[in-house]
């Protein structure tokens, strides 16, 4: 086997890795190390046994399983906390393996454009953290199963297990996801923008930059939720974020944003004096924004999704 048929498989391989470990970083980490397993270990791969791309699925499945093995579940804010109210304290950052991280949607989403709409939800971050709730080997079950769409004695045969005992976990995984409300995919479809959605983004964009709070309120759903990892303090509504935006310590006038791509989602870097601030997502719902996520100390993750390190800052007029 070439180098090259393993390259081939990287971004579902990243996919599938970003499902079970919730961190782009991780993920990354875990494809690097599983393509050096099989590349160590080819000679010993039997293709009457099986297909190469099964072969790394396996692989990948024990990367990922070591790394889950006593590590900290990863979650998003609405998982660590109840929701705040305005003037609530932010409370101390928490360290970044509590928390699931975004990935740019060209690591993890390539293909066919019709299955890409099924790929697109399950690597939304609100399904992203719900995964992170269930045991590692479930967590693998549903995935193979309900996202990749695996036979169940395939999945069997990766595992080393039954069939019954993959029935038996895809079951459960799937009776704790349904009580895992925010794991439901909302009215917008991540990545399928239509014209009017980018015309809510470029507008909100503008108002951002502006810190034009009346029209982002505007722009916003009635049950926006605002969350800003790596603190747990969110909120929920757009009165209380239009209360936050107006205190005078959370000023954006004059910030840049800067567009690209996260977990099939519209993101943008978020410079302030011509740096790195925070890595903001969008998610657009039902002809309003429904959700706004913005990783602060983002210098790490700018350079995982290729944004600059640094920007021209604006001239005074």
């Amino acid at each position: 086997m070439s180098e090259s048929l393993f390259e081939r498989h990287r971004v579902e391989l990243t996919a599938f890795c970003y499902r079970m470990l919730g961190s782009g970083f991780e993920a990354e980490d875990a494809v690097q190390e599983t393509l050096m397993r099989a590349w160590r270990a080819y000679d010993r791969f039997d293709p009457d046994k099986g297909s190469a791309r099964t072969w790394l699925y396996a692989i990948a499945t024990n990367v990922c399983f070591d790394l889950l093995r006593g590590a900290q579940r990863r979650a998003g804010a609405m998982e660590l906390a109840a929701s705040a109210r305005p003037g609530d304290p932010l409370g101390a950052p928490l360290p970044e393996q509590y928390w699931v991280h975004p990935v740019p949607t060209d690591r993890v989403l390539a293909g066919d454009p019709a299955e890409l709409v099924v790929q697109r939800e399950s690597v939304r971050l609100a399904f992203i953290a719900a995964l992170q709730l269930l045991p590692a080997r479930q967590r693998a079950v549903l995935v193979l199963r309900e996202v990749l769409h695996w036979r169940a004695a395939e999945v069997a045969a990766l595992l080393k297990t039954s069939v019954a005992s993959v029935n038996s976990a895809l079951q459960r995984a799937r009776a704790t996801l349904a009580e895992h409300r925010d794991a439901e995919p909302r009215g917008f479809r991540a990545g399928s923008l239509d014209a009017d959605d980018q015309v809510l983004l470029d507008r909100y964009v503008k108002a951002f930059e502006r810190h034009d709070v009346e029209t982002m309120t505007a722009l916003l759903a009635d049950d926006v939720v605002m969350s800003m990892p790596p603190f747990a303090w969110w909120l929920r509504g757009k009165a209380d974020v239009r209360t936050v935006l107006l205190t005078p310590d959370s000023p954006c006038e004059g910030d840049r944003l800067v567009p690209t791509s996260a977990n099939g989602l519209p993101a943008f870097g978020q410079y302030r004096d011509g740096k790195p601030f925070a890595l903001l997502l969008l998610e657009p719902d039902g002809g309003r924004i429904g959700a706004t996520t913005s990783y602060l100390e983002a210098s790490r993750l700018f350079r995982l999704f290729g944004l600059p390190t640094s920007l021209a800052t604006r001239r005074s007029a």
